[in-house]
């Protein structure tokens, strides 16, 4: 973190703090308003905002970070979420009115609160006292275990294939579901299909039923009527025919004094051959026209057939049923199919447990590795941390089946003490010794993770003088590959920053007003001087807070 802009946060009306690199130290009385810094770089890394927190009197608060970004570390989240990015700083902005809207912006962008805290959670860490009750979690100790077996891109790739598993795993599981409702409609499925199978319809067939009967029922009829046009057509005496035949034997009679006759003369010997042939056509129909009593039985019961299944279906058509008849064979067929779907699926879903299996086992492997690892370099850091017989174990043991991050369970096992057996961290370490194993945690895996910048608030409370100035020197030594800012209440850490700030508070007739500021040589003796008497400054203080700071000068 370069610089941090806060203007009108609680007690902070505007400070501008620039951050060096390396390790810094930020000190104050109680009250003087630490918790007011670090709860203004929370709302910059997008917890919760509070209208309260805006300085009595003014209309919204501004919260502003720059920060050095490692070299490629963050290309691909700025990429993904279309933020401009010159490769090297970025720009965290939180902006609270008191009408209670909330802004946040990346690089001047605006962005989403959940991308402002996953950005900030990559580029700064503040532990405080309650994170410690991380170190009971098994998760962030199986991420610390993970963190120095450098698994990174192994574990993207196990999360990412137990991703598949799980989704393949829930599909075969709706499939089952589906089977047994699908199978449990069956039998009512097959009798449905069976009734209109045995009714062997045919498309159309119902309209040709219908007249059918029409033409049955009125045989006697349609035969009389058809009987009164032929002899119309055919009478010997009067019938269209024999008129039409006279006719045109007259006209044959003025063919030679009349010429002009001879076309009528064709044209009715044309309607003679038609009018006859279309006597014949329907004199041959009357012998057809018969009233069948089996016939119309049959017409009749299988119309009924017919009405009574669109009725049951609710259709309006024989097609309508024909169709039906299509989609009730295709859902018994896929019921029948179901069988052989779950056991293809099931077989997709064990070859990808395998798959995941043995991605989990290299995790495992590489992560024993680790293990061993973490346990020599925890027990030298907590060595001379005042826990002379201090013991550290890692235990990894496999669970009976791969859960999202791989197959192990992690338990940290501690004991500070000569003669006591190791045990669970939670169960036995004080809050004190918590601290310190935190903190030799921190350091730990600080050059693996390429984060920027991580600030201890008062890691140090419970120790010894001694004690923190051996956490201290573990501070600057993770300040070589980040930057560490402590806020401590102790003068052995405050001695060791390169870097030192001091917040404090100023009443006036109107309000209280916090300050933050970066102390000078003089004024670091002072700071510490008063850290180490009290409120009276005296002259054994000074010199022994210079003595504290003599590699400082």
């Amino acid at each position: 973190m370069q610089s941090l802009h806060i203007q009108n946060y609680a007690l902070i009306e505007q400070s501008d703090i620039h951050f060096d690199k390396g390790f810094s130290v930020i000190t104050g009385e109680t009250g003087a308003g630490k918790s007011i810094l670090l709860g203004a770089i929370g709302l910059l890394l997008g917890q919760r905002a509070d209208l309260n927190s805006i300085k009595k009197g003014a209309n919204k608060c501004v919260i502003e970070a720059h920060f050095s970004v490692p070299d490629n570390e963050l290309d691909e989240f700025f990429a993904e979420n279309d933020f401009d990015f010159d490769g090297k700083e970025c720009i965290l902005r939180r902006e609270m009115n008191i009408t209670g809207k909330s802004r946040a912006f990346i690089n001047d962008t605006p962005a989403s609160i959940s991308l402002i805290r996953a950005l900030g959670g990559r580029l700064i860490d503040v532990h405080s006292q309650h994170q410690n009750l991380l170190l009971n979690q098994e998760d962030f100790q199986l991420h610390v275990v993970d963190v120095i077996a450098r698994d990174k891109l192994e574990l993207a790739d196990y999360k990412e294939c137990f991703k598949q598993y799980k989704c393949k795993l829930n599909e075969l599981d709706e499939l089952k579901t589906t089977a047994e409702k699908s199978k449990a409609n069956e039998d009512y499925i097959r009798f449905q299909l069976e009734q209109l199978e045995k009714a062997e319809l045919i498309d159309s067939e119902e309209q040709k039923l219908v007249q059918e009967n029409e033409t049955m029922s009125h045989a006697e009829d349609i035969k009389k009527g058809l009987y009164a046009v032929t002899q119309a057509l055919n009478a010997d005496d009067n019938g269209l025919l024999q008129s039409l035949k006279t006719s045109d034997e007259t006209l044959q009679t003025l063919h030679e004094i009349y010429p002009a006759s001879d076309e009528w003369h064709e044209r009715i010997q044309c309607a003679y051959i038609d009018l006859k042939d279309l006597c014949q056509d329907i004199d041959s129909k009357i012998e057809d026209i018969e009233f069948d009593p089996g016939r119309f039985d049959e017409v009749i019961n299988r119309l009924n057939l017919i009405y009574s299944l669109e009725q049951k279906f609710q259709v309006k058509t024989v097609g309508e049923l024909m169709e039906l008849q299509k989609r009730l064979s295709d859902q018994l067929n896929e019921i029948t199919s179901y069988d052989d779907k779950i056991a293809e699926m099931q077989q997709q879903t064990d070859l990808l447990y395998k798959e995941l299996y043995n991605k989990a086992v290299k995790l495992n492997s590489m992560r024993s590795k680790s293990a061993k690892v973490v346990e020599k370099e925890m027990h030298d850091m907590l060595l001379p941390l005042g826990m002379p017989y201090v013991q550290f174990k890692v235990s990894l043991v496999k669970r009976d089946k791969p859960e999202k991050d791989g197959i192990d369970g992690v338990t940290f096992m501690f004991s500070a003490n000569k003669n006591d057996d190791l045990r669970s961290l939670s169960a036995v370490a004080s809050g004190g010794e918590i601290a310190r194993v935190m903190l030799a945690v921190k350091a730990l895996i600080a050059g693996a993770t390429n984060l920027p910048t991580i600030i201890f608030d008062e890691i140090d409370t419970g120790v010894s003088g001694a004690i923190a100035a051996r956490m201290a020197e573990i501070m600057n030594n993770m300040s070589k590959v980040m930057q560490v800012i402590s806020i401590t209440h102790l003068p052995q850490i405050a001695a060791r920053g390169k870097t030192h700030y001091k917040v404090y508070k100023e009443d006036n007739d109107e309000t209280t007003v916090s300050h933050i500021k970066c102390l000078t040589f003089e004024e670091r003796v002072e700071e510490i001087a008063h850290m180490l008497s009290g409120s009276e400054l005296t002259s054994a203080a000074k010199d022994n807070a210079r003595e504290l700071l003599k590699d400082k000068e």
